[in-house]
């Protein structure tokens, strides 16, 4: 009874209509303005009634008031109209973002006018802008990347090809020399992308060691001597006194964030000087806050574009990256690296004047004992002792990969194995214990993620064998997965010598265990008699002819395999895997048999032909290694 009261009496006409938070307008046909609520004083800045009499289209941004008076105009003839967006003129004289819905009032009361219920929208249109400018960012950043990635890709394929000509050695050093550098400014570009992922994934971490900035600074100051005398510009430093004292953090990442900001000094600057200054901005209860500033006469930020230099994918506009180069990722790192020791960073530019970038980072005061002599004179002796005779399962698929770690696990004379994709690692793994399992993620007939699945569902020992990835992908997605099937930690391509050692021995603080030797005899082998031996009572004679007919009937097919992979004829491939496939099964070639289910099944299908073609060739090589190895078993005893 109460509720019918309130309405008839109209109090939520007060509620609803006069105190409510939309805008209210009541005009006529012409735009006359006969009513608007207090809301209008909230958001547009007008007193009560102050628009009444005027009208409404004189208050519409003159560029859209044409289209709006079609659209009330096309309004007249329905009963309701909605979502019409509009800017309207503030107090301020300003323009503000309002979207209204219309009620026709000639439908319902006969009277030639509109109810507008009007909405503020500014804070979404700016939401959209903004996500349009992100999105004009990161396309652009995109488009940047494939051609940062192809300019040294190019230079580095272009280098091996007249390396193959028969250079001379002076033309063959020049050669290797612009190799390395393609190759070294490739990494660069892949390390930015690798290192904003680990930090927005969490992973980074940090250490927290002695050091002396009298120290670090000249050393790393010494690196642009080069490219500064180039430029004819001068690069200077300064360390305050009372900075003259061992601090503790991490040497390495601010290193990497004095890279950055001097390499975008050296960058940008064409004439003049840039000077790096470090002060002790504070020092309490063993504590330093350290204030570096890096200081250029280059061509300046504009003012507009400060507010987005640490942006990810920005720079101040698309025509530095065009003229420049460069990720656009290098002050997002710089900023999310300080901020994660507890820093601040900004800056100050003036365009064609310069830029000053002004890094605060607090340490922890310590002693001369805190130094840590991270590399000493015999780090490589000590990497061999430690590293010697660990057993280590390497499984990989790609060809130099393989050869590039094998290599490094060989100079620290680690007993190594490997395995080309999952499934004959999980093979290997039955047959073996290993100290640590470096596990690639992208492979053929069975992925990293599908393989340390099986092995965590193994039994023990097996099962708790430590599992490294080693992968190219190395997004907060990418890690998450790696983690939830089961492995130890990931190590990002392209790696270092001293990254993979760092990775085993410092953080999964790998050891070698006393564990079993290899199984012998046929355990050890990839094919296994036993199934022929069961079948035939042990009669070695007809072993030996089952042997025999194989290691002759399969080299043919092998060819013929090979015709159809470079005819792309796929039926024909489906069909010589289908033919060869029981012979493998009775020759107990179980860990090759995945690979041929794998190129039967794709060829058939059509599917995952960019992978087929490694596969198959794999298949033909790893038969051909074997045959003379199985050829034996049918010489007579």
């Amino acid at each position: 009874m109460r509720i019918q009261q309130y309405v008839k009496k109209g109090s939520f006409y007060k509620a609803v209509v006069e105190d409510g938070s939309d805008i209210i307008f009541v005009v006529d046909f012409t735009g006359l303005i006969h009513y608007h609520n207090s809301s209008v004083h909230e958001t547009l800045g007008y007193r009560s009634n102050t628009l009444v009499g005027k009208n409404f289209f004189d208050y519409i941004l003159p560029s859209a008031a044409q289209d709006i008076k079609r659209q009330l105009k096309k309004s007249q003839k329905r009963a309701y109209s909605e979502n019409v967006e509009f800017q309207f003129l503030c107090k301020d004289l300003s323009y503000r973002f309002l979207e209204f819905n219309a009620i026709n009032l000639k439908h319902k009361e006969g009277l030639e006018g509109f109810i507008l219920d009007c909405r503020d929208i500014a804070q979404r249109k700016e939401n959209e802008a903004e996500l349009v400018r992100l999105q004009k960012a990161k396309e652009q950043f995109l488009a940047n990347m494939s051609h940062e990635i192809r300019t040294p890709i190019n230079g580095i394929v272009g280098m091996a090809n007249l390396l193959g000509q028969n250079p001379s050695p002076e033309e063959r050093d020049t050669y290797l020399s612009a190799i390395k550098h393609s190759a070294e400014n490739l990494t660069v570009i892949i390390n930015d992308i690798l290192d904003l992922a680990a930090i927005e994934s969490g992973k980074l971490r940090f250490e927290k060691i002695g050091f002396n900035l009298r120290d670090l600074l000249p050393s790393l100051i010494n690196t642009f001597t080069y490219q500064a005398r180039e430029k004819r510009i001068d690069v200077e430093y300064f360390i305050d006194d009372s900075l003259n004292k061992i601090l503790l953090g991490d040497p390495v990442r601010l290193n990497q964030i004095l890279i950055n900001l001097i390499s975008n000094a050296v960058k940008f600057t064409h004439t003049g000087s840039i000077k790096v200054s470090c002060n002790a901005e504070r020092e309490l209860k063993g504590m330093c806050w350290v204030r570096i500033e890096v200081i250029d006469t280059g061509v300046g930020i504009p003012e507009e574009k400060l507010n987005t230099i640490f942006e990810s994918f920005s720079q101040a506009d698309a025509s530095v990256t065009r003229k420049y180069g460069g990720t656009g990722l290098g002050l997002t790192i710089v900023k999310q690296l300080v901020e994660l020791q507890k820093g601040s960073i900004s800056v100050r530019s003036q365009e064609h004047v310069g830029s000053t970038f002004t890094v605060l980072i607090p340490y922890a005061v310590g002693k001369p004992s805190s130094i840590s002599l991270s590399l000493p004179k015999n780090a490589k002796a000590l990497k061999k002792a430690k590293a010697s005779q660990l057993s280590v399962l390497l499984v990989e698929d790609n060809d130099i990969n393989r050869l590039y770690a094998k290599s490094i696990l060989k100079n620290w004379n680690c007993d190594t194995d490997t395995a080309e994709n999952g499934l004959v690692a999980i093979e290997k793994i039955k047959n073996q214990e290993y100290d640590v399992v470096l596990m690639d993620i992208q492979m053929p007939v069975m992925d990293g993620y599908e393989t340390t699945k099986a092995i965590r569902m193994m039994d023990p020992p097996q099962r708790n064998v430590p599992i490294l990835a080693l992968t190219a992908n190395a997004t907060k997605v990418d890690v998450e997965r790696c983690m939830a099937s089961g492995m130890n930690d990931y190590l990002p391509k392209p790696f270092t010598p001293d990254d993979l050692y760092r990775k085993l021995f410092k953080d999964l603080k790998i050891t070698t265990k006393d564990k079993p030797k290899k199984k012998t005899d046929s355990t050890n082998k990839l094919y296994n008699l036993d199934y022929l031996r069961s079948v035939s009572g042990d009669n070695e004679e007809f072993i030996r002819e089952m042997v025999l007919t194989f290691t002759q009937t399969i080299p043919p097919i092998l060819e013929e395999m090979k015709t159809a992979l470079h005819n792309e004829d796929w039926k024909q491939l489906a069909r010589m895997a289908h033919q060869i496939k029981p012979s493998f099964t009775l020759m107990g070639l179980t860990s090759m048999r995945g690979n041929i289910v794998f190129i039967e099944e794709n060829s058939k299908n059509g599917t995952r032909l960019e992978e087929l073609p490694w596969t198959v060739l794999d298949f033909i090589r790893t038969c051909q290694a074997l045959l003379p190895e199985l050829a034996n078993e049918a010489l007579p005893a």
